[in-house]
């Protein structure tokens, strides 16, 4: 199963290399290279033509790189420059794209100054597999469903676990610790707790802060499994009795995403459905107060496309896109609100991936 899907992603790169204008492309990120052969070793890279597949990896992981990558030859680079020359001299080909967001400005001046390779002409390509990935196949879904149960799980503990007197640090280690005890190989990420003044900094990272009673408090966390990431934010009050600002502005959000969850339907652009949350926030006077895109795709990266934002013109949503639907509003000096889910898009409309209820309120004990 895993040889066909990944014969399909070589023939999709090859079905490309005449719009890119390029003979071959050199794939150096590190996820399109897991997507495009399942090596999942530190060091490798790939060189893809119409007739070859090339993976260079060293001694370390030989062994783990034939058992991964079947479909492709191996070549084995000590880092050397005499090993890197005969890389890309190996396929005859003389145009070669690379990644632009990806090779590092050193390595590619190296290339370029390398008389070996003189006669090749290498060509920057802002993007080369992110689009495909964007489209997640059946195992995936799986996948990405798989670590946001694991999400889910985890998010619920916050009502048990959250109390006044604990710091922020010790609540996002007590959460890790129960999202690795629920199979999660890794966080997606460094787990977001943000209490009082805090919430309102979008991605702020736990500190020494103690909870009080009276807190918002945001919570923002992923479970990694098999590779693939999830995303969640939720969204509490630490006490029995929010203020009405804090209903305002919590159920104000929620309305947003509500909206967005039913109203979005495939071929709608990215932009468009941003516009769904920013107008009606930007309607209750919140215009300055969410400055960040309202989602963004994930899968063995975090943030990958599609991304939902005012800047996405051209961008579709098309089915089985996975992307976030996370908006929210932050008052400086007072705090914030955000409320994330992980969605799919089918032929009708976004399903929901995360299934962790909504419920803000945290007792204080």
């Amino acid at each position: 199963m895993r040889d066909n899907i990944t014969t399909q992603r070589i023939s999709a790169v090859r079905n490309l290399l005449n719009e890119w204008r390029v003979e071959a492309v050199y794939i150096t990120s590190e996820t399109n290279r897991r997507w495009l052969s399942g090596f999942t070793g530190s060091n490798g890279q790939l060189l893809i033509t119409k007739e070859h597949a090339l993976l260079a990896t060293d001694f370390r992981y030989w062994e783990q790189a034939q058992q991964q990558a079947p479909a492709y030859t191996l070549f084995k680079h000590q880092r050397t420059t005499e090993d890197t020359v005969q890389f890309f001299t190996e396929t005859g080909a003389t145009r070669i794209g690379i990644e632009a967001n990806h090779l590092t400005l050193q390595a590619a001046t190296d290339l370029k100054n390398n008389n070996a390779l003189s006669h090749l002409t290498w060509v920057p390509l802002p993007q080369t597999v992110e689009s495909l990935r964007a489209v997640k196949n059946s195992d995936e879904i799986a996948a990405i469903q798989a670590a946001a149960a694991i999400t889910d799980h985890t998010m619920s503990q916050v009502n048990l676990l959250a109390r006044p007197g604990i710091s922020e640090k010790e609540l996002a280690w007590e959460l890790e610790k129960v999202m690795r005890d629920a199979g999660a190989e890794a966080t997606a990420f460094t787990l977001i707790v943000a209490s009082g003044p805090n919430s309102a900094l979008p991605h702020h990272r736990p500190g020494k802060r103690l909870l009080q009673a009276g807190d918002t408090i945001v919570v923002d966390m992923g479970a990694q499994l098999d590779g693939y990431k999830s995303d969640l934010t939720r969204s509490f009050y630490l006490g029995s009795e929010p203020n009405e600002q804090f209903w305002a502005v919590y159920n104000k959000v929620l309305e947003a995403q509500t909206a967005v969850i039913q109203q979005t339907r495939p071929g709608m652009t990215c932009k468009e459905i941003d516009g769904i949350a920013r107008n009606m926030i930007n309607a209750a006077g919140h215009e300055e107060h969410f400055g960040h895109g309202l989602g963004h795709g994930l899968g063995l990266d975090i943030h990958e496309t599609p991304f939902l934002s005012p800047r996405s013109d051209s961008t579709i949503l098309s089915p089985n896109m996975i992307t976030t639907i996370e908006p929210g509003i932050y008052l400086p000096g007072w705090g914030g609100i955000r409320i994330e889910d992980l969605t799919y898009c089918t032929e009708d409309g976004l399903a929901l991936l995360s299934h962790c209820p909504k419920v803000p309120i945290i007792p204080v004990r």
